[in-house]
This record gives C-alpha cells, sequence and structure tokens, in this order.
C-alpha cells in the first residue's frame, strides 16, 4: 500500500504601508532591489535577481559571469492582485525542475495598505524527508525576506 505524504504549507502575512499596487511592482519588478544577494542558488559572485513579469516569466539571479540560474516559473499572472511561481529548488538548494514545489503571494487591500499574504506549498514533490527539510529552510527564512520587501516598499 502507498501513503500519500502531506506535508503542510508555509502561510506567512504581513501589512505595508503602500497600495497594492506598488506593493506588487515592488515583489515582481523591483525584485532586484530587496532580494539580498547572498540568498541564492547559482554561480558566485551574483550581480543581480530579477522576475519578468508576465506568465510564464521566469525569476532568476544573474552572476557575475552573466551566468543565469532559473529560480521558478510564473504560472499565475493577476496582477496587482496575486501571482504564483514555481519554486525550482531542491532540499539541497540546487536548480532542479523535476521536484518543483510553488509559492503564491497575495496583495490584498487593508486600509490605507497591503495585506501579503505568501503560501509556499507543494513540498511533498520533494519526498517526505526532502520536503520537510525545504519546509523548514524557508519557513525560517520568508521572515526576513518579507521584511527586506516590506522596507523597500514602504519607501515614498
Amino acid at each position: 500500500m502507498t501513503i500519500a505524504v502531506r506535508i503542510a504549507p508555509v502561510r506567512k502575512s504581513l501589512h505595508v504601508n503602500a497600495a497594492p499596487q506598488r506593493a506588487f511592482e515592488v515583489f515582481t519588478s523591483g525584485l532586484g532591489r530587496w532580494w539580498p544577494l547572498e540568498h541564492g542558488i547559482g554561480p558566485t559572485p551574483r550581480k543581480g535577481v530579477a522576475m519578468e513579469t508576465r506568465l510564464g516569466g521566469r525569476w532568476y539571479e544573474t552572476a557575475e559571469d552573466g551566468t543565469q540560474t532559473d529560480i521558478g516559473k510564473i504560472v499565475v499572472w493577476e496582477p496587482p492582485r496575486r501571482f504564483v511561481m514555481t519554486w525550482d529548488i531542491n532540499s539541497q538548494w540546487k536548480p532542479d525542475t523535476t521536484v518543483s514545489s510553488e509559492v503564491e503571494v497575495q496583495f490584498i487591500p487593508d486600509g490605507a495598505g497591503t495585506r501579503l499574504e505568501l503560501e509556499h506549498r507543494k513540498f511533498e514533490r520533494l519526498g517526505a524527508e526532502g520536503g520537510e527539510k525545504l519546509r523548514q529552510d524557508v519557513n525560517g527564512g520568508w521572515p526576513a525576506l518579507l521584511e527586506l520587501f516590506k522596507n523597500a516598499a514602504e519607501k515614498a
């Protein structure tokens, strides 16, 4: 008998003092302004990280030697409300499209600002051990990354 592995998604939420359109733009087309270059999977030193802001677009990093390493691909694109992308990284923090998890980010109007809801899911695609390891890693990593995003989005 085969038992299906179920791994709980990682969910993070924060309030941003910026309109949803601005928050969406800073998170997506402005990714290179706030994503730390030390958080990467490709060759180092890194010179940038970017997102192609369209359905099918890539989230990728660029090394100083020009090498580009894909992190994921946009599979749902609904500006300024939400996007969903694959997270093509395995539990060893190496590029791997065969075990993609998924990240959904929503930008919800909240008073004069925006509530950002992030869900990182489908860890079971990495198997029980790999999925749990990646889940633990991103659960610990997303809060600091989202604070960097919030700081960038709230700058005038």
